[in-house]
């Protein structure tokens, strides 16, 4: 799936060291996962109508009515996944195991109680496993895309789970 690479040893003086990473496929024209709790709707819609310039040429994933309503703010195409709490955020989170996802921008409310918090939380989880960038608010969204990493290919290292997955494999009994 992913070829083992060389990563130059920060520490090494100039030595290459395997770092027991994988490199995703890179791409220039990103694809980003939108998601916004009820209480922060507005504000995606906000954040992303004024980069609508920058978002539209990247392909946008998001999870039921956050996704027609962006559509209707930013009139371009938008791919909508199912709600969130009927099992939107899951998908997505499929998306980012199978390295469709580059990046998630998740408006979630810390002041509200989400009756979907380990939803939520399984989400979050999952972008951290697969070192996928993560905003949560307007401020990390605005260093995100204004990074010059969004127009430019970027090889993202993932993480290699192979030892993990053989001591799962030992571990079980029949």
């Amino acid at each position: 799936m992913h070829g083992r690479s060389q990563v130059p040893c920060p520490w090494g003086k100039g030595k290459e060291a395997l770092m027991g990473h994988d490199e995703s496929a890179a791409r220039q024209r990103k694809k980003i996962a939108l998601v916004a709790h009820d209480n922060k709707k507005r504000d995606l819609l906000e954040w992303s109508k004024y980069n609508r310039d920058l978002l539209v040429q990247h392909e946008l994933y998001a999870t039921g009515t956050t996704g027609r309503l962006l559509e209707q703010e930013l009139d371009f195409e938008v791919v909508k996944l199912k709600s969130g709490p009927l099992g939107g955020d899951q998908q997505i989170g499929a998306k980012i195991a199978d390295g469709d996802i580059d990046l998630l921008i998740f408006f979630w409310d810390p002041l509200e109680p989400l009756p979907h918090d380990p939803d939520v939380k399984a989400l979050l989880r999952i972008a951290v496993v697969w070192n996928i960038p993560v905003a949560c608010n307007r401020a990390s969204a605005d260093f995100m895309v204004s990074s010059p990493l969004m127009s430019h290919e970027y090889q993202r290292l993932l993480p290699n789970y192979d030892d993990h997955e053989q001591r799962l494999a030992g571990a079980r009994v029949d």
